[in-house]
């Protein structure tokens, strides 16, 4: 079954994991973007951006290649990537963004610390499918020898932004983000990406 067919009742039932909105990023602090990322934005603004496909090569892929230039490349971006974690457990399907630490290899790296969903017109659609890809990312680090911590996710129109915590609970933030506010979203990547940096070697 691929990760778009979960429900979060589904992931209750087969993983006895609870879901739990609250705030997650209260004390990031805001980013400003560079010129190049504004330029790519601005472009996407110009254009006929209405799929999902669209929206990731224009809008999403863009701030997370700022991202990542940022962190001196710490990570690497899976884009469209089949990620097979458990088939008995039906945890299996494409990720339109897998982040992981850069290892260098050509096929997914791990850890994998965050997922990026898009989705057309509506963030809540895609929460589900983004918690059944956490909990993918995190059977797939446990085979691999890697105990993580939380794993993160994120829903995304282009426009807005929901982020998502796995831990004992899926935490759903309380706060969209938007992408006319772009420095607060890049201070909450960043805020996540400080904290992997810390706790993976």
């Amino acid at each position: 079954m691929p990760y778009s067919k979960f429900t979060l009742d589904l992931i209750e039932q087969r993983f006895g994991i609870k879901n739990h909105v609250e705030r997650l990023f209260e004390h990031s602090t805001n980013i400003e973007p560079s010129n190049w990322l504004k330029d790519s934005l601005q472009i996407a603004q110009e254009l006929p951006v209405k799929s999902e496909k669209a929206k990731s090569e224009s809008i999403v892929f863009p701030i997370l290649v700022e991202l990542r230039n940022r962190n001196d490349k710490y990570f690497t971006i899976h884009s469209g990537d089949t990620l097979n974690a458990d088939e008995n457990q039906e945890l299996e399907g494409e990720c339109d963004f897998i982040l992981a630490k850069d290892t260098g290899t050509f096929n997914i790296n791990y850890p994998i610390f965050q997922l990026v969903e898009a989705k057309k017109n509506d963030t809540e659609i895609g929460v589900p499918q983004c918690a059944a890809q956490m909990i993918g990312a995190r059977v797939f680090n446990e085979k691999k020898g890697v105990k993580l911590g939380p794993v993160y996710g994120c829903v995304t129109t282009g426009k807005d932004w929901l982020f998502m915590k796995l831990e004992d609970k899926i935490y759903i933030d309380k706060k969209i983000y938007t992408l006319e506010n772009i420095s607060e979203l890049l201070g909450v990547f960043q805020t996540i990406m400080d904290y992997y940096k810390i706790v993976i070697n």
